[in-house]
């Protein structure tokens, strides 16, 4: 007798390589994934018929978007096909702690009103690093910082460091404006060739999106190189 194999959801792990969005998320960091994928992560699973990544599309179309989700209960996310008390719950918990981490007061967050206030932020996380490391500070109208994701890991170049990673980021967090922030792992933040070319690349990019690059800061042991400040921003 022939035994009918059990259909089952799809996880993340069966989608292409190039739809998996927990690999994007090491790889790349949280900003590189469109809305879709941060919410297939949260619903692990999609289901016989629909992929996880094609659930989370469904999810956010029919209530219009992430903002959609904002003021949905588990039960009324319930109502979609493939999301079960289980996965309504996660995105539920999910989105309150976004909503509690926006309610955050302004003044909690650091504020860059200067290279200074840069370069003090970023020294500890970047003086000892032994890879060259590319951060971009997202920054409010108001210069709050937004968020600081890494676009880049190793030897940079203007060819490597894609602008179009930085900008998706700043979009994502609605940020009116960006810090590039690099450092050298030699101690010495002498600025290459390399970095004024990249400097320059960004720039230039960010006039055709009306996001200002205000600066770009490499960081040594213990000290740091404004570009603006050297009169090369």
């Amino acid at each position: 007798m022939n035994v009918k194999e059990t259909a089952r959801p799809l996880t993340v792990k069966e989608l292409p390589a190039a739809e998996r969005p927990r690999e994007l998320l090491l790889a790349k960091g949280p900003a590189a994934l469109s809305n879709a994928g941060l919410l297939a992560i949260l619903l692990r699973t999609g289901t016989t018929k629909e992929s996880v990544l094609r659930l989370a599309e469904q999810l956010l179309a029919k209530h219009g978007g992430l903002s959609g989700l904002g003021g949905l209960s588990p039960q009324e996310m319930s109502r979609l096909k493939g999301i079960g008390p289980a996965k309504a719950v996660t995105v539920v918990a999910a989105v309150e702690l976004g909503k509690r981490m926006a309610a955050l007061a302004a003044g909690e967050r650091p504020v860059v009103r200067s290279p200074q206030d840069a370069a003090e932020l970023m020294l500890p996380r970047l003086r000892y690093e032994k890879k060259e490391l590319f951060i971009a500070l997202l920054l409010s109208t108001k210069n709050h910082v937004l968020a600081s994701p890494t676009l880049a890991v190793g030897t940079l170049s203007a060819s490597v460091v894609d602008p179009r990673e930085l900008f998706r980021a700043a979009i994502n967090h609605n940020a009116a404006s960006v810090i590039l922030v690099h450092n050298h792992p030699s101690g010495d933040p002498t600025p290459s060739a390399d970095d004024i070319a990249l400097t320059r690349k960004m720039t230039e990019a960010g006039r055709l999106l009306d996001i200002s690059v205000l600066d770009h800061l490499i960081i040594g042991d213990g000290k740091y190189v404004s570009l603006k400040e050297k009169g090369i921003l």
